[in-house]
């Protein structure tokens, strides 16, 4: 069972950063998409970016401009840079490749004050 393991959550405040990361146990080198969702409490999970095998991505209009989905297939990673956080990106984030419907146990983002 491949297993996805995300990293690099955290508390933070208003305008703040962090990188997330996403750890898989097996190649993704050949995994054709992967992506990051997030969870705020008490709200449905919603797609947050995916980055594809040829390098493009696509981000939610909530976070373009401020967030940036990158992979490095040699280390088996996806990564999630977020800047000028704001409190309302407070979610557990995940990381999902859904050609297999693999998902992670989550991140905690907290941004407050």
């Amino acid at each position: 069972q491949v297993q996805l393991v995300e990293s690099g959550g955290g508390l933070v405040h208003p305008g703040g950063s962090l990188r997330l990361s996403c750890a898989a146990s097996a190649s993704i080198s050949r995994w054709f998409l992967m992506q990051w969702h997030r969870q705020a409490p008490g709200k449905q999970r919603e797609w947050v970016a995916s980055v594809y095998n040829t390098g493009r991505t696509v981000h939610a209009d909530s976070v373009k401009g401020r967030f940036t989905i990158s992979r490095d297939n040699a280390k088996n990673t996806v990564y999630l840079q977020m800047s000028s956080l704001k409190p309302e990106d407070t979610a557990v984030y995940f990381c999902n490749y859904p050609s297999r419907s693999y998902w992670g146990q989550g991140t905690q983002v907290t941004v407050s004050s």
